[in-house]
Parts: structure tokens; sequence; C-alpha cells
């Protein structure tokens, strides 16, 4: 971004009557603020010392729990929370330990996905549990997925500095194998499986006011003919209109994550700023995934924030605009051979993304 372009945008933010400047509270009456946020893991007292030292203060954590039960205490959490506060960081939100971005072919807890009664009334209960347990220790938001397809990529690129980029090519993907053991699953039978979960879950959520976020499908695949048989719903910014109409609830809404969506796009660094206001004017944004990419849908690499074709300078405007009160968290970045678990790339990212936050405040 040129300095002129700084320059303008400050004007703007100016009128927008954001927070106060640094770390100092919102005034009163003022647009909520968003904070710098992290998902990654494990949360332990390794990771939370780097998150402190990187000034990442809210985050998605990961309790320690039982495999077997499927979801984690209320003194789990609770455990989980205090470890975080040593280091003067909340617990924003947590994750379930299944409905990941898991392909359906590897995940230990498919029956939710596939459709299997018994079992995913068993499984369906234990996000139920969750729910309850985070009212109790007071934790806002879970975070989860509705993915059968998992993550899809094909080989990575070469980015800047020796970097790889997590890459996206349909013309070169191979669907091995043709199909999942999830079978053939078109639109109808993906959308009973997503209501049957909602009908049962939403409501809970209502009850002990827990913020529900589903992550979108990543990638969007070609809609009716589906990749490895599955029509992937969530792959499209009107499959996701779909979903937060369905059982309406302020407890509903969406992980957004800015990079997949980007990637449903043809021209994203035009047209995501409308898909942010759409569904951030309806608060139905609970969490945001603030990465970049370069390219559109079918075609597109996952690059570091400062170098994609979304401006996110624009981006935070148009968060702020809709009073987007939540965290702002980096996701799938670069690799390095000489930056192991890519803690140097987060690092950037961390940088990038509470300058940006800061500045948001400052210049109104």
């Amino acid at each position: 971004m040129n300095r002129r372009n700084f320059v303008t945008s400050s004007a703007v933010w100016a009128a927008m009557g954001a927070g106060a400047a640094g770390d100092a509270p919102a005034k009163t009456g003022a647009k909520p603020r968003f904070v710098l946020g992290c998902q990654s893991g494990p949360t332990d007292e390794k990771r939370l010392q780097f998150f402190a030292r990187h000034s990442v203060r809210n985050i998605c954590g990961y309790p320690a729990e039982s495999e077997e039960r499927g979801y984690p205490t209320v003194e789990e959490l609770l455990r989980l929370k205090e470890s975080a506060a040593k280091w003067d960081i909340a617990v924003d939100m947590v994750a379930p330990s299944f409905l990941a971005s898991t392909h359906i072919d590897r995940t230990k807890r498919p029956a939710i996905m596939l459709g299997q009664s018994p079992e995913r009334d068993r499984d369906i209960e234990k996000i139920q549990n969750l729910i309850r347990n985070c009212a109790r220790a007071g934790i806002p938001a879970v975070k989860y997925n509705m993915s059968i397809l998992g993550v899809l990529r094909t080989e990575r690129t070469p980015g800047r500095g020796g970097t790889t980029l997590s890459t996206w090519r349909l013309r070169e993907a191979k669907e091995q194998p043709p199909l999942t053991r999830a079978g053939k699953v078109t639109a109808d039978l993906y959308w009973e499986r997503i209501d049957y979960f909602l009908a049962r879950v939403v409501p809970v959520a209502n009850e002990f006011k827990i913020r529900i976020a589903c992550h979108p499908h990543d990638p969007g695949v070609p809609p009716v003919r589906g990749y490895q048989g599955v029509d992937a719903v969530l792959g499209t910014v009107e499959g996701l209109k779909k979903f937060v109409s369905l059982h309406e609830s302020p407890f509903h809404g969406l992980n957004f994550c800015q990079g997949t969506v980007s990637e449903m796009l043809q021209e994203p660094g035009k047209e995501i700023f409308d898909v942010i206001r759409y569904f951030g004017s309806r608060k139905k944004i609970f969490n945001v995934h603030f990465r970049n990419i370069r390219g559109k849908r079918d075609d597109f690499q996952e690059v570091f924030p400062d170098e994609g074709d979304v401006d996110f300078v624009e981006a935070i405007k148009a968060y702020r605009e809709v009073d987007y009160p939540y965290m702002l968290m980096p996701d799938h970045v670069p690799h390095h051979a000489d930056d192991p678990g890519s803690l140097q790339a987060f690092a950037f990212c961390y940088g990038y993304i509470r300058a940006l936050i800061q500045a948001a405040d400052r210049l109104a």
C-alpha cells in the first residue's frame, strides 16, 4: 500500500468514530473494537508464552480432554482459562476435538457428516455438552466445521524469500479416490445433514447464549458435479447465506475465513468487501481468519497478508463499518524450511494485523 492511499484511508477512518487509541478500552458509545487473535495450538505453556511475546491477548484454545469422552469438562475448560490468564490471555473460543477441517476418510468421528444414526446423535450430544460446559466456564464461543472433503490443495508453489505457498488449481487436481467413504453426496443430502445438526445444536446455543461459528468449505468446488462425489454446499457465498438463515439465531453464525471466502470469488480484490458487509451487518461473523490470497476461484495461492489481491486496509475498514467486535487471526501461513512450525510467519502476521488494528484505532 502506498503513502497516498494510507493518508486517504486515515481520513475515512477518522469519519468512522472508532474506539480509543492504543490498548485502552473503547470509550462509551464508540464502535466495538476487534482484537488480534490466534488459533494455533497446542495451548500449552510454550505456545502461550509465544502469544504473549507477540501481543496476542485473545485466542481460540484447545483444552486437554479425554478422546473417548469427546468434549472437555468444566474443570478442563477452567484449567485452560487459568493457564492462559497467567500470561494475560483470554480464551474467547474453543473448538471441539472433532468436526474439524479433516477429510472424511481420515476423521475418527465421521457420523455427523455421514448422516449415520444413532452414532451421529451421540456425537451431537457431545457438541451440546461442550456448549453447556463453555457457558459454565465462561467461554463465549465455539468454532467448528461441517466438512466432508477437508482442505483440498494441489502441489505447493514458490513464494517470496524461499517460502512455499499452499495452492489450489482445480485443473491440476486429481480426485483420488473418485468417491470418499461418504459416497455420492448431493446438495440436497448435504443440506439435510446440516439441518439435522443445526436443529439439535442451535437451541442449546440459544439456551446457554454461546456463539457457534461454522467455517466455510475450503475451497469451493464445482456445484452439482462436486469433487470426489461431494457437492460442497458451503463453498459459495449463496450457500453461506442459506446456512445462516437456517434456524435463525443470534448465536448461529460463521467462523468467517476471509481467505476461504475470497477463494469463492472471481475478483476477490473487488468483491470481498461487500461480502464482509453482508454477513457483518447481520451480526453473523463470530470470528475472522484474516488471511490473503493471490488468484481467484479454482486457481489461487495463500500468501502473506501484505502481498495478496485483497487490500487489508480496506478489509479492516469494512469490519469496522459493520461493528465487528471479535478476533482477527492469521491462518494458513507460508512455509519455509528455516521456520519449523511457521512461528516466524505467524509472528509477521501478528505484527501486521496488530499494526492495522492500532492504525484503525488511533487514526480515528
